[in-house]
């Protein structure tokens, strides 16, 4: 079969990581050296990396965090007091797939929002959706879909996702409409 009629197939099926992985393996003189289990399995791995790829761009860019976080890069010698082995179990994600919640408390400046955005972007990269939100914005939000039928959409969006970080609590004192908006989200999740 003719390169291109391949290509144009891989094209309309949307295998665009097979696709990059064929013109790769045209373009390399010695790979006649591999067999045609290798070969094929090199452009299925290249499709399934691409698949993740796209999947933990979209799982990010729809999470909308604060801080390009990650655990890895977290100094357990700094002042914070960082338990680094209930980081680790943390970072594991037992506690999602538990349904569970977490609280990450502390004073001003210490790195709370860096760490949720860092758990946030490990439960990403395990394929799970999470969306950040501040707390003063998201009652704005809530107030505003009250008025204009948005309202039950947003609560039944945050109450599919995975993970969602609500931060900056404590600014400003709840209304009562307010309180009955955290208390349907809650209870909803």
């Amino acid at each position: 079969m003719l390169p291109n009629p391949t290509l144009d197939k891989l094209q309309t099926l949307r295998l665009h990581g097979m696709i990059k992985a064929l013109s790769e393996q045209h373009a390399t003189p010695d790979i006649n050296d591999l067999s045609f289990d290798e070969r094929l399995g090199l452009m299925v791995d290249r499709e399934l990396t691409e698949r993740e790829n796209a999947r933990l761009t979209t799982h990010l860019k729809a999470a909308r965090l604060r801080h390009n976080a990650c655990l890895e890069d977290i100094d357990y010698s700094s002042p914070c007091g960082l338990d680094k082995s209930l980081i680790l179990q943390l970072g594991c994600g037992q506690w999602l797939r538990d349904g569970l919640n977490l609280i990450i408390g502390g004073p001003t400046v210490v790195g709370k929002t860096w760490l949720a955005c860092a758990l946030a972007q490990k439960a990403c990269r395990d394929g799970y959706s999470v969306r950040y939100l501040s707390l003063p914005r998201l009652m704005e939000e809530l107030g505003l879909a009250h008025g204009d039928g948005r309202f039950a959409k947003l609560m039944a969006g945050y109450a599919k996702t995975d993970l969602l970080i609500l931060d900056d609590w404590g600014l400003a004192p709840f209304t009562a409409a307010q309180r009955r908006d955290m208390l349907e989200l809650l209870d909803d999740r």
